[in-house]
């Protein structure tokens, strides 16, 4: 009998764990846990009478180690799958390794405090020697490997989409389409309608971090790092159509680098419409966009943690949001010594995704994966002791997963490539 906890229920755990649901023989068991734990009732009391797997839930603070233990030891789960946020990927894999159980998240380590001066020594040594600003990277989690190593364990990272399934399509374009792979363009396309004059599709303190940061991407063995939104492209989507897109720094981009052989260039886009970017901009102009502590009438608070408040939640986008999203990668090199392209993607409705399991196409695109890399775990498909990332994995029964999960990928073996 397999039990896993399931640590977030946001808008992209409640979709892993409605997928969860769905395949009730692998997921025998879910406990639920979250800060807030009505949240966590809620969605149980929605989701019983509709499945065989037996839900609980919880009440934790991701940031306590002693909490988590305290949790995984009661639980005694065969998986934890760390759907919260970044800023508690380190405490959860603390506790994993204290209690023996593997573990699995969606994005890598980021915290939430730049200004504490030993991370802040650190990040500034890793922004000179690698050549990229942002602050999230894979060095934290990658200095577990050999403690997960040593304790028989695994820790897969960022089985989200992107990160995640385009590191599947990477690995699938390595062992099925190329001999060699020279270049790699990572599009990410949104092109749903919530209606709003500005929301966020993911938790608005992480996206607007993500975007309103240097871009960069890999070229030659080294990292070009540019100003934000500085690098725009058009590129017409099927499914979707013609849109603008900008080049920014992500982080699957740091693992592909090393595990894609002899690959030359890897760069990610992201598509951005103009209302969207103006508010952005507005916002970093008057300070919103802010992650140190400010003085406000005798308390202290985060910018953008207080925009984070007056903006739409993200789960509450769905039975608005209309469109298609369009997700892929890029791919240029060579088979059996001819030039070859091929762009391996995936399209979703976004109201075929609320029709299912009342969520967007965003946090669906993220909680479909997320259910997934958590099944080849417990299914004993994808077993390396260590820390690892998706594309260090056998592709194929990920691949086969997301056709029969609801993320049907496809190949266009002549696609217009991005200049």
């Amino acid at each position: 009998m397999s039990k896993v906890l399931v640590i977030g229920c946001g808008g992209v755990a409640s979709v892993a764990i409605r997928k969860c649901c769905q395949n009730s023989s692998v997921f025998e068991e879910i406990c639920i846990a979250s800060r807030t734990k009505s949240r966590c009732d809620d969605l149980k009391a929605k989701l019983e009478g509709t499945t065989d797997t037996k839900i609980t839930t919880a009440q934790v603070d991701a940031d306590n180690v002693d909490q988590l233990v305290e949790l995984i030891n009661s639980v005694k789960p065969d998986l934890v799958m760390n759907i919260a946020l970044p800023y508690q990927d380190l405490t959860i894999m603390d506790a994993c390794l204290i209690c023996g159980v593997n573990y699995m998240d969606t994005a890598n380590y980021e915290p939430e405090d730049i200004s504490e001066p030993t991370w802040r020594a650190n990040y500034e040594k890793r922004c000179k020697e690698k050549g990229f600003s942002a602050y999230f990277d894979y060095s934290y989690q990658m200095a577990y490997k050999e403690k997960f190593e040593k304790a028989g364990l695994t820790a897969l990272l960022g089985s989200g989409f992107d990160p995640g399934v385009t590191q599947a399509y990477c690995a699938y374009a390595q062992k099925h389409l190329f001999d060699t792979i020279e270049t790699i363009d990572i599009l990410d396309c949104n092109g749903g309608d919530h209606g709003y004059p500005f929301a966020t599709n993911f938790n608005p303190e992480i996206n607007l971090r993500e975007v309103s940061a240097p871009g960069s991407y890999w070229e030659n063995g080294h990292w070009v790092e540019i100003p934000a939104m500085s690098i725009k492209r058009e590129y017409d989507f099927d499914g979707v159509g013609m849109k603008d897109m900008y080049l920014l720094h992500h982080e699957e981009i740091e693992s592909l680098a090393e595990n894609i052989k002899g690959v030359r260039r890897i760069r990610f886009f992201m598509t951005f419409g103009q209302s969207y970017l103006t508010h952005m901009k507005c916002l970093e102009n008057v300070g919103m966009l802010g992650t140190e502590p400010i003085e406000f009438e005798g308390n202290k608070i985060v910018p953008i943690q207080f925009l984070k408040a007056l903006l739409p939640d993200p789960a509450s986008l769905g039975p608005r949001t209309v469109g298609k999203t369009n997700i892929g990668c890029i791919f240029t090199g060579t088979k059996n010594g001819e030039r070859r392209t091929a762009y391996i993607y995936n399209i979703c409705d976004h109201q075929e995704c609320y029709r299912e399991v009342e969520s967007q196409a965003i946090s669906y695109t993220t909680g479909v994966p997320a259910m997934i890399g958590a099944k080849m775990l417990l299914e004993g498909k994808w077993n390396m002791p260590g820390v690892h990332t998706v594309e260090e994995f056998d592709p194929d029964p990920y691949m086969d997963e997301l056709n029969r999960c609801g993320l049907p990928w496809q190949i266009n073996e002549n696609p217009a490539l991005v200049d």
